[in-house]
């Protein structure tokens, strides 16, 4: 017993995973700590910006004037519902409040009610949507006092009540505001709301750890004679293919366990293919750097792009470092093109170019790495006799 624990202990790849372990907890705790440290305080709500849409002048605008200066969020005047509605898809807002045409009408008749429009883009964090459902109802809520608070005081002061009464008994009476919901890129059950998240956590542990593992089996062809330059092309002919294997395997079962893809299947597996081979070529950029130690750095990227994605969390509510941090890395295009592709939204255009420049940036880097490795080889080859090809 004692024997067999030494032996463990005297082996690297024990202390390896030992080490691995608790630079997991280490690396998760303080990056995720740090990210969603305030991300509820009321700053960081002001990062998150709702469009009104005013057809309704006799009181659209007082009304609009009132939720800039009492909502927790920001506003924004937007001149027509078509822009608004662009902009909402492009999630550059969050939600958009229209005050229709007819709204002080309405109110104005004793027997009927006024609506206020909440379009909301699914296509999101759930936390987003749900936020965003709490502002409805504060909203309509805020419009209903004030209308009841109005109309019935209107009503009340030419019986001769005394003034003080009329308000008590206008508070009391029912409501004259409601709200009518038009939700776009309907999110079809949790199970696809969480689907960004597992692509992607999928997509990136899978390729850290098969990155790890060609790097060991690069350093043990190399010992074995084969040259760096071939051992490279031959390494990326295999992450091209198993970019597409993967991401074949991954979309099917997303289909088939019942997944939405609102843009069907062969865009989601090429645009997965994509972001497959970008963690690819990310991780083992790291691996041909710094060796098996690259790992750390990979175990930290899968924190970063986790928090920086939007897969989860609102980015919206991040401090502006780690916003600027996430658009630096591949997770956060993915998410992107994944929620437009699977939801609906503006295409996938732009984040599509995005990882096509990670991996450009990505391979180049890795050519240059591998091409200045050679000096390094010679001066352990001088050193050992036994050249040991990382690449």
């Amino acid at each position: 017993m004692v024997h067999a624990l030494q032996a463990y202990l005297k082996k690297p790849s024990t202390i390896v995973g030992m080490v691995t372990a608790v630079m997991f907890q280490i690396i998760f705790a303080v990056v995720w700590m740090t990210a969603y440290d305030g991300v509820t305080g009321v700053d960081r709500l002001k990062q998150l910006e709702v469009g009104i849409v005013v057809t309704d002048q006799a009181e659209g605008q007082a009304i609009a004037a009132k939720l800039a200066g009492e909502l927790p969020v920001r506003t924004r005047l937007i001149a027509t519902q078509p822009e608004a509605e662009q902009l909402l898809n492009e999630r550059k807002l969050q939600m958009v409040i229209t005050i229709p045409e007819g709204y002080s009408d309405s109110l104005k008749d004793a027997n009927r009610t006024a609506a206020i429009r909440y379009s909301i883009n699914e296509s999101n964090p759930v936390l987003t949507a749900n936020l965003m459902r709490a502002i409805a109802a504060q909203v309509t809520a805020m419009a209903n006092k004030e209308a009841v608070g109005q109309s019935l005081q209107s009503a009340l002061l030419p019986a001769k009540l005394p003034e003080g009464q009329s308000v008590a008994t206008a508070k009391s009476l029912s409501e004259r505001v409601t709200s009518e919901f038009a939700n776009t890129n309907v999110v079809r059950g949790m199970n696809n709301q969480m689907a960004p998240m597992m692509l992607l956590l999928a997509s990136y542990v899978g390729t850290m750890i098969m990155s790890m593992n060609m790097a060991q089996s690069s350093m043990a062809l190399a010992a074995a004679g084969i040259g760096r330059w071939r051992l490279f092309a031959a390494r990326n002919i295999i992450n091209v293919a198993a970019a597409i294997l993967v991401s074949l395997v991954g979309s099917s079962l997303l289909i088939i366990l019942g997944g939405q893809a609102e843009h069907g299947f062969l865009m989601l597996w090429g645009f997965q293919s994509l972001f497959v081979l970008s963690f690819i070529l990310l991780s083992q950029l790291f691996l041909l750097l710094f060796g098996m130690g690259g790992m750390l750095m990979n175990i930290l990227l899968l924190s970063i792009q986790l928090v920086t994605s939007g897969a989860m969390m609102p980015r919206e509510l991040l401090s502006a470092f780690y916003l600027q941090l996430g658009e630096s890395l591949p997770a956060f295009y993915a998410v992107e093109g994944s929620m437009n592709i699977l939801f609906g939204g503006t295409g996938i255009g732009a984040s599509a170019v995005s990882l096509l420049a990670f991996i450009v940036l990505a391979t180049g880097i890795s050519v240059l790495v591998v091409g200045l490795r050679k000096d390094r080889i010679k001066k352990l080859v001088q050193k050992s006799g036994d050249p040991q090809f990382i690449s």
